[in-house]
Order: C-alpha cells, then sequence, then structure tokens
C-alpha cells in the first residue's frame, strides 16, 4: 500500500503552521499530482502534548479541497509512551474521530521509552485490523530486536505482522535503514522502508538553526550535519538541483525505500519537490556515490539501541 505514493506528506504539526486556505490548496495539488498518502497523527498526547490541531486542520482541509476518503491514504500512528494504559482502540477513537474518518489505511506503531510487551503489541493490532478500524501496519524506530520479536510472534501465531518501517533516514543518517539488523527484512521483501526526517528539519537545507520543534538528534551528530550542509549544497548544484530534491532523491535512490515522507507549507515547496522524481530515475547511483562520504552517524548503533 506504501507504493501507491512515493512521496508522502507528514504532520508533525504541518497543518498548525500553515493558513488554512493555503492548505486546502496543497492538499488538492498533491493528490492531483499523484501524493496520495498522508501520515497524520494525533500529536496532543505523551511528550507531544502540546496542543496540537493537526490532526483536526488536515481533516477539515481535506475535506474542503473535496478529497474524496478512497482518494488518499491516511497513515496513522498508534504510540506506545502510554500503553498499555492508553489502549490501541482508545487511540483510534480519538484520533480519527478528531480527523473525522472511520478507518486508516495503515497505522505506525511506536516509539516507546521502555521495551512493549511485543506479542501484547501484535494481538491488539490484529484486533483493529479485525474490526476495520486500520488495514496494515508498520513501526517506529523499534529496536531490531523487538522487531524481529512481532515478526516471529505474528508468523507463529497466524496474525497480521509489521509490514513496513518508518526510520530516519537521510543523507547524513543512514545507520538504522542500512545496518542489517533492519536491512535483513528489506531485502528479503518482508518488509518496506518509509523514510522520514529527510530534510534533518531543514538543516540539510540550508536552515542551521530552525525555530520550530524537529525530530530528535539522535547520536548527537547535528552539528555535524550543519557543517555538511554546505557541501549538500554543491553537490545538489552538480546536478543542477535544488538540496531538497537531491536529499529526496539520494532516499528515493535506495531500493528498499517504498515511500519518503517530508512536510511542506508551500505549493511550491511542494513542486520543487517533485523534480526528485526525475532526479532520480536519471542519476539515482551517481547521488548516492557523490553523497556517500556525507554518511555522518557510523558509530551509532544499527540495531537501534542508541
Amino acid at each position: 500500500m506504501l507504493g501507491r505514493s512515493a512521496f508522502g506528506l507528514g504532520s508533525w504539526n504541518t497543518w498548525d503552521r500553515m493558513d488554512f486556505g493555503d492548505a486546502v490548496r496543497l492538499l488538492r495539488t498533491a493528490v492531483d499530482a499523484g501524493v496520495t498518502l498522508f501520515d497524520v497523527a494525533h500529536y496532543d498526547f505523551g511528550p507531544h502534548a502540546e496542543n496540537s490541531r493537526t490532526d483536526i486542520l488536515f481533516g477539515e482541509a481535506v475535506r474542503q479541497a473535496g478529497i474524496a476518503r478512497e482518494d488518499y491514504v491516511l497513515c496513522g500512528k498508534l504510540w506506545l509512551w502510554d500503553y498499555p494504559r492508553s489502549g490501541f482502540a482508545e487511540q483510534l477513537r480519538t484520533s480519527l474521530g478528531r480527523i473525522g474518518t472511520g478507518y486508516a489505511d495503515l497505522v505506525v506503531v511506536g516509539d516507546y521509552r521502555e521495551r512493549p510487551d511485543v506479542p501484547r503489541v501484535v494481538t491488539e493490532v490484529a484486533e483493529q485490523i479485525r474490526a476495520g478500524r486500520i488495514g496494515g501496519w508498520g513501526v517506529n524506530n523499534w529496536l531490531a530486536a523487538d522487531l524481529d520479536a512481532a515478526l516471529e510472534f505474528a508468523d507463529r501465531e497466524g496474525l497480521p505482522g509489521p509490514e513496513f518501517a518508518q526510520l530516519k533516514y537521510s543523507i547524513a543518517r543512514r545507520s538504522m535503514a542500512e545496518g542489517e539488523p533492519y536491512r535483513k527484512h528489506f531485502t528479503s521483501g518482508r518488509l518496506a522502508l518509509q523514510a522520514s526526517d529527510v530534510f534533518e528539519g531543514g538543516v540539510l537545507l540550508g536552515n542551521a538553526s530552525p525555530s520550530r520543534k524537529i525530530g530528535a538528534d539522535v547520536g548527537g551528530i547535528r552539528s555535524a550535519i550543519v557543517d555538511a550542509s554546505a557541501e549538500v549544497g554543491r553537490v545538489a548544484a552538480d546536478f543542477g538541483a535544488t538540496r531538497a530534491q537531491l536529499a529526496l532523491a539520494f532516499c528515493l535512490a535506495y531500493e528498499p525505500v517504498a515511500n519518503v515522507l517530508f512536510g511542506v507549507s508551500r505549493v511550491e515547496q511542494l513542486t520543487d519537490n517533485l523534480g526528485a522524481l526525475l532526479l532520480a530515475r536519471e542519476h539515482g547511483p551517481e547521488i548516492r556515490a557523490a553523497l556517500d562520504h556525507l554518511r555522518l552517524d557510523q558509530a551509532v548503533n544499527p540495531d537501534g539501541s542508541w
């Protein structure tokens, strides 16, 4: 299902940061261009409890844009911050109700501070699939050992296991996605890779100090990424591309990648990003070779145990 759209619009407070009319136009433009996957979660929860209305605004904007529910793929999230006290049925009632829909095509299960009861997680996800509230699921930054346990338990019990992994993956951060603990599942075809945080919150695009909240700096390498951003610009210029196009093309050219998530706040940014599709097709291997030296997280454990 991830393969229906090479790109997905992620929603970590994306829609909160936009004028509502601009959001409507952006959604309409995206769907018309074939960008039909939207990562939309209830973020006013756990460590993200910041009165975010991004999911509510998305639901309102997608309806205002005249986009039928069957014309887009909704990828939600089930959080493990307060699990199992906050169960999956309860979380889905809240998140789907805020968006204004009856089901999510996909959900990403994660993150966690303490290792979860994996059999319970797999079983409860399966219950929500049977109930028709979700269509399939993936994991978000799980320890590789927990992913292995989930796949093994699902196979043994005849339950639907994870179909994809949403991982930080970019020019600079590659260890989890390319490391053997996860790669074995990608190369076998068992899992697809959904690349997230591909711009490092804008740092790879030349914004050294983003004013908005961005993803965690796993491994403490962000200052090195700031230093490397100028080189990203130089390589982009060599290919006649923008930094954003280069960063996206780098990810698209990695064979396990089925979908790349990014956030934009203007139609012009979306249009520019779409240029990465042709760039990856025409120059993917060259781009990856030209950027190989900018892998900055070699010291990070590839099994996810940071």
